[in-house]
């Protein structure tokens, strides 16, 4: 009797263990083919920046070394998913597909796929694996989604607890078929070569993200009731490897819940509050495919953005802002890719308060230089400090940022670290006067509200 191979189609899941639709695959006991498709052409695709084509690299290179060690092979191709997945179908003479679900317009090409596939006869399953808790089933008593986070995180919670993790598979027989060479795709910058920071910095792949879990559990979860110091290493920095889905909510969740010395369980309840705000992000998401690009509260269309002066934004994108706290954190950003999360909140809350630069434009130079730019929490959380969004922050609360640093990095070692002429006589004056700035933002949001009396 023929085989019929099972296709596992990997997207933002970049893992062997609990990983269902690899499970599922491994389960039919048909030979496994594995891709990864590099699809910037479907509708509302959006190409990754360029410190996610960085991360991405490094993370395929590492899954195909992984899978290799089970007897399975990577396959890489580029193209529209719609095309590309048939193909692969058709060249194998599949009997089935697998895929792990994503919650944003994407969904609608998995869909259509799925109906399509379907009809031909295929097995065609997907499965969660990306958050503890699916965004159709977290819903208020009227069945609407919810828009503030702390009763959308206590329905998450009292909804039974998440699964638990899958182990991975130790060995499975693979289907080798042609696909594309990773470096002809040239993800990694070379002319020139700006990733020496991430390099430095950061470990892409599963064992990476497990020994950066390991770390912050045994080292850090202790210290997290003092997070918002960016200066102090207490937090996890787990977002890039659970973007890339080389490491599970539901793992962190598990690895979290054991047994831990009392300093670190103190903190246990917070930090997965923290993951919870994830979980939020995507229900919004799922909710408002177009979360990058329209407002969650509609009425802040009417709020009249500035055009942005180039060399003012400048300024900000480089930490050439003459405010050090907000420098420190744009150079933090620029070198390692990542930026510590009070510090995020700052920064944008000066480019769309104090400059009133509309937050799409600093959402998209995160989506271009963070290493964890996600669809989701990338752009919730610009809206949630533009105040544009679900659940944001009153819009007359603007972030000071020289109070901040007087509170967060009151010895200013993390300004020290990231600017370190600040006391230095040619160090910028400040851009932007904080205070009057904030009065022309307070001003401006009377247009919002303006407009929104005139519909009610």
């Amino acid at each position: 009797m023929s085989s019929s191979p099972s296709i596992v189609w990997l997207r933002d899941d970049l893992r062997l263990a609990d990983n269902p639709a690899l499970a599922a695959a491994v389960e039919r006991a048909e030979p496994i083919a594995v891709v990864y498709v590099l699809d910037e052409q479907s509708p509302g695709a959006r190409p990754l920046g360029g410190a996610s084509r960085w991360w991405l690299h490094h993370s395929l290179t590492s899954l195909a070394r992984d899978l290799e060690a089970m007897g399975l092979h990577l396959t890489l191709r580029r193209g529209s998913a719609s095309v590309v997945i048939p193909e692969l179908v058709a060249e194998l003479g599949a009997g089935a597909v697998y895929w792990n679900r994503r919650y944003g317009a994407l969904r609608e090409v998995d869909a259509a796929l799925k109906s399509r596939l379907r009809a031909e006869g295929l097995v065609v399953k997907s499965f969660g694996a990306s958050l503890l808790f699916e965004p159709w089933t977290i819903t208020s008593g009227s069945g609407e989604p919810y828009r503030v986070f702390t009763p959308f995180w206590r329905a998450c919670l009292a909804s039974g607890e998440p699964r638990s993790p899958l182990a991975a598979p130790h060995a499975a027989e693979g289907c080798v078929i042609d696909g594309d060479d990773l470096d002809a795709w040239a993800l990694v910058p070379t002319r020139p070569d700006w990733a020496a920071g991430l390099r430095a910095e950061w470990t892409p792949g599963e064992d990476g993200a497990h020994a950066r879990l390991e770390s912050f559990v045994n080292d850090k979860l202790a210290l997290y009731h003092r997070r918002d110091e960016p200066a102090l290493e207490a937090t996890s920095r787990l977002s890039p490897h659970l973007r890339f889905g080389e490491l599970s909510p539901h793992q962190v969740w598990e690895r979290v819940h054991r047994p831990l010395p009392a300093e670190a369980a103190m903190n246990r309840a917070k930090f997965l509050s923290e993951i919870g705000w994830r979980e939020f992000s995507y229900s919004i998401l799922f909710h408002l495919p177009q979360l990058a690009r329209v407002n969650v509260r509609r009425d802040f269309d009417a709020f009249p953005w500035t055009s942005p002066d180039p060399t003012t934004l400048e300024a900000w994108q480089r930490g050439r802002t003459g405010i050090p706290l907000v420098d420190a954190g744009m150079r933090q950003l620029w070198t390692s890719g990542w930026m510590h999360n009070r510090v995020r909140m700052i920064v944008a809350s000066l480019l769309t308060k104090n400059l009133l630069i509309d937050w799409r434009v600093g959402e998209e130079w995160f989506w271009d230089t963070l290493v964890d730019a996600d669809e989701a929490s990338n752009a919730a959380s610009w809206q949630w400090v533009a105040g544009s969004g679900a659940d944001a922050a009153p819009y007359f609360r603007v972030f000071n940022p020289a109070l901040q640093a007087d509170r967060f990095d009151p010895d200013r070692a993390y300004v020290q670290r990231w600017v370190p002429e600040v006391d230095d006589p040619e160090y910028p004056a400040p851009i932007v006067d904080l205070a009057a700035s904030r009065r022309e933002a307070l001003a401006a949001y009377e247009v919002v509200k303006a407009a929104k009396a005139a519909t009610a």
